[in-house]
């Protein structure tokens, strides 16, 4: 994952780690982190089954997304629910970012986002095409969020279709990232997968030759996974191109105060169980 999209992904990712979340999501009448996660993702698609759900998010075990769907919609519905989701984003920029939410650069970045979203194609997008149809917000900060939202989930739609490509189920994206170290020890219960889902999920990796014995990632592992990482990085190139290299670059340079901001507040852990990688340091540090 090249540097811009690590930040257009941190400028997204925050709104899930949040405490402003709790709160936001209990108003709507939602309690527990996981309600308000599904609900808040999922309804820009609607009050959509969790069978809809389970396939557009990929890696989450079925039962998971149905302990939450459709019973969020019993306490709650998509507007209300992204009413609240726009005041965590609020609440949580000013929190983190201070001033820096009311610059210029943030607004010069919205209209560059903005502008990527709106040239992208949605066939095959489901989550892109769902978040970019929603109403775009007025205030820079929160337009600027809307779009990296959109933006992060046209990767994540390429992801899941490298994904798909490669024949990795989604338990077993999760093992192979949890063996890579790039998500937290408690990754499984955090997809909702049980213990003889994930050892099964482990023995079909190594009988494809991608885990070894001791269940650590093997050389050809580490090459299917950089297929996969490649095959995401060119799929995803559509929106960076509507922007031209120049523009690309230039909107790096406006997210890197905003991310720094987040990351040093504490807006997003490391590691997390999106397998969201940090930020480039240096970049960060400029």
């Amino acid at each position: 994952m090249d540097e811009t999209w690590r930040l257009i992904e941190c400028c997204h990712a925050f709104v899930y780690f949040v405490p402003e979340a709790r709160d936001a999501y209990a108003e709507a009448g939602l309690t527990g982190f996981w309600r308000g996660y599904f609900a808040s993702r999922a309804a820009s698609l609607g009050t959509a089954p969790a069978e809809v759900v389970t396939a557009a998010f990929h890696n989450f075990a079925p039962r998971m997304v149905a302990r939450a769907i459709p019973d969020v919609w019993r306490r709650s519905s998509p507007t209300a629910v992204l009413a609240a989701r726009t005041a965590i984003v609020d609440r949580a920029l000013r929190r983190l970012a201070g001033d820096l939410i009311d610059g210029p650069a943030v607004a010069e970045a919205a209209a560059l986002a903005g502008r990527a979203v709106g040239a992208s194609p949605v066939a095959g997008r489901v989550m892109f095409a769902a978040h970019a149809a929603l109403p775009r917000p007025a205030e820079p900060h929160l337009a600027l969020w809307h779009a990296a939202t959109a933006l992060r989930e046209y990767r994540g739609d390429g992801h899941i279709a490298a994904l798909l490509t490669a024949g990795i189920d989604g338990c077993e994206a999760n093992v192979l990232s949890g063996a890579l170290g790039l998500t937290p020890p408690e990754q499984r219960d955090h997809r909702g997968w049980t213990e003889e889902e994930w050892a099964a999920a482990a023995g079909r990796l190594r009988a494809r030759g991608l885990l070894d014995g001791d269940g650590a990632v093997t050389l050809d592992g580490r090459a299917e996974r950089q297929a996969i990482e490649d095959l995401t990085d060119r799929l995803a190139r559509p929106p960076l191109d509507a922007l031209g290299p120049d523009g690309a670059a230039r909107l790096a340079d406006l997210l890197r105060p905003l991310a720094r901001a987040i990351v040093e507040g504490g807006g997003v852990p490391f590691p997390n169980a999106m397998a969201m990688p940090r930020p480039d340091a240096p970049g960060l540090a400029s």
